[in-house]
């Protein structure tokens, strides 16, 4: 029984024996992983800054203001731009429309378009460079609030890789197609100093919240890219392409604005403002959103209906007696103020050539002075109208009407 009872202990010490080196043996290969992975990481990231292929990225073709979209499946998702050629591919991993790519034609160099990592294809792994830094921002130019602060104090020239000079803010927006009536007022809207500013920084409206499943945001998205590429210093082209913007202008217009077909810049004009101000989460009051506090003033309209031409002295009278045929006064906010110009001329000049009139800016604001009345006719009857205005914007829009359609 003793020699038993000897016989289990040895055995017991044994399995103790074997328990402990087995664990340290796998002790000792996890550190010895753990140093390989260890080594591998810092191999990796030596490789990562010592790419061969940096020299093949050609710059005058990369051109990130279309749409983001794989140019073979056209999926938005997990989009890579080849550096090369400049095209859009979807995917990483093999047999993915980019991996295809690098081989069949020999492009190595990829950004990922959404994180702004490079990543080298077929090899698979992210390349760490910061000769690479021009690239990430013109794809998304950033600003600080001291460089918007110093906007309007520098007259410096930016050059283009081609060597065109511009000036930053003062930049073409090209006209895709009939888009033009479209770029003037983008134009128009990139240089009024608050609304540039709030754009810039995209800090200012990254925390604006929008009801659940609501993606009319993407409209303010779009002008603040738009708005930060115009005055980016250092873009590689000497103009900008809003296509990206006007996709969003046709989806959330109801396509009531198209890049294909013309259209009034004033009736674009009241759109845009108003559908940013309600996507910014606008409310009536002056202060609810950047557009109403920029371009918002009120003023005060007058009133009184016109008595038919074909009754008598004595009926008129008594209509002009009447509550509806008062004066009356109302209060109304305005975003632009519509100029009207006087009628052209009939006759020609002695060179037998039309007339051009010149009207002074003051004469046409006499409009608002509250004491020039304008008859406004409806099918049915007939108002006379003064205005006065109660309170200025800090950046007043006027809409003169200089073409006149026939």
């Amino acid at each position: 029984m003793a020699s038993f009872n000897q016989n289990v202990d040895e055995n017991k010490q044994n399995g103790k024996r074997k328990w402990n080196e087995t664990h340290s043996d796998m002790d000792r290969n996890s550190k010895e992983d753990e140093d390989e992975s260890t080594r591998t990481d810092h191999w990796v990231k030596k490789v990562h800054r010592l790419c061969p292929y940096l020299d093949t990225i050609n710059r005058q073709v990369l051109d990130f203001d279309f749409e983001k979209l794989c140019s073979v499946s056209l999926s938005r998702i997990n989009v890579y731009a080849c550096l090369v050629c400049g095209k859009y591919f979807q995917g990483r991993g093999t047999n993915t429309h980019a991996y295809t790519h690098s081989v069949a034609e020999s492009h190595h160099v990829f950004l990922n378009l959404q994180t702004l990592k490079f990543y080298c294809l077929p090899d698979n792994y992210e390349i760490v460079d910061s000769s690479l830094d021009d690239i990430k921002y013109v794809l998304n130019p950033t600003f600080t609030s001291i460089h918007i602060a110093e906007l309007d104090k520098s007259d410096k020239l930016s050059r283009a890789i081609d060597g065109t000079l511009y000036l930053p803010g003062i930049v073409g927006l090209n006209n895709i197609k009939a888009n033009d009536y479209c770029n003037v007022i983008l134009q128009a809207l990139s240089n009024v100093t608050p609304l540039r500013d709030y754009f810039l920084d995209e800090k200012n409206y990254a925390k604006v919240k929008r009801p659940p499943g609501d993606s009319v945001f993407l409209l303010v998205q779009r002008f603040g890219e738009l708005m930060r590429k115009l005055w980016n210093p250092r873009n590689f082209k000497a103009h900008v392409s809003p296509h990206e913007m006007l996709q969003a202008v046709v989806l959330w217009s109801g396509k009531k604005f198209q890049f294909t077909e013309q259209g009034d810049p004033i009736d674009f004009l009241s759109w845009f403002l108003n559908s940013l101000h309600r996507a910014l989460n606008g409310k009536k009051s002056r202060n609810s959103s950047i557009v109403y506090k920029t371009f918002m003033g009120s003023m005060r309209v007058k009133t009184r209906k016109i008595p038919p031409v074909e009754l008598d002295e004595k009926q008129r009278f008594s209509l002009l007696c009447t509550d509806e045929y008062a004066e009356h006064v109302s209060e109304s906010p305005f975003l632009y103020l519509t100029c009207d110009l006087p009628p052209p001329p009939l006759f020609k000049d002695e060179v037998m050539e039309n007339i051009i009139p010149q009207v002074s800016l003051y004469s046409l604001l006499t409009k608002f002075n509250n004491e020039s009345e304008k008859e406004y006719k409806t099918y049915k009857e007939n108002f006379m109208k003064r205005f006065e205005i109660t309170q200025l914007p800090p950046y007043l829009i006027l809409y003169i009407k200089v073409l006149m359609i026939t």
